[in-house]
């Protein structure tokens, strides 16, 4: 009967182990999987220079994310007289002033629903986007992707662009933008990382 006995519980903790070693190893493949996932999110970095001081910020974003890097350009490029803060009838200004002005982009992404998340940089005028952001939000598909807008200013902040690219990336889910003038390479890494994760 000791021995019937001894052979019982021996073979319930058989069965116990075998029951957790098909568990297990099935959660740890699970959550090995979501992680692989998060890791292998594809990121895009978007910007739109005039000067080049959004395009420095757009490359250190690129270093730290292992995105791939896209620069808006205007079929029409802005000139510096095109850019004149001091007159009010220059072309920049114009299109700020009117909103609903689209200029037209040379080219465009291709590939854009390959990717999981998209950096959308830009410099402020005028307290706002440029025109040319939302020619290239409208122009894409975004919807299902993750926006994460990032500017460079001389004073404003990125505050007042951002109703204007939730209301151009429709679909998309447009995150909480920042300010990276003069932001150093480690800040710009540790924010960057954050939003991909």
């Amino acid at each position: 009967m000791k021995h019937k006995k001894q052979i019982y519980w021996i073979s319930l903790a058989l069965a116990f182990a075998l029951i957790a070693g098909l568990a297990f190893p099935a959660a740890n493949v699970n959550a090995a999987k979501k992680t692989k996932e998060k890791k292998d999110q594809k990121v895009l970095v978007v910007y739109f220079s005039a000067t080049g001081t959004t395009k420095g910020a757009a490359k250190k974003i690129k270093k730290a994310t292992n995105g791939k890097l896209f620069q808006i350009k205007a079929a029409d490029p802005y000139t510096d007289e095109d850019l004149s803060y001091d007159n009010d009838d220059c072309r920049a200004n114009t299109e700020q002033k009117d909103g609903s002005i689209r200029p037209k982009m040379k080219g465009s992404v291709k590939n854009i629903q390959d990717y999981d998340v998209i950096f959308l940089g830009y410099p402020i005028w005028w307290g706002k986007e440029p025109m040319i952001i939302r020619t290239f939000l409208e122009s894409h598909h975004v919807k299902g992707k993750k926006i994460v807008p990032f500017c460079t200013s001389g004073g404003s902040g990125i505050s007042g662009s951002m109703k204007g690219i939730r209301t151009a990336a429709k679909g998309a889910k447009v995150v909480k933008g920042k300010d990276l003038t003069d932001a150093s390479r480690k800040s710009v890494k540790s924010w960057a990382l954050g939003k991909v994760k």
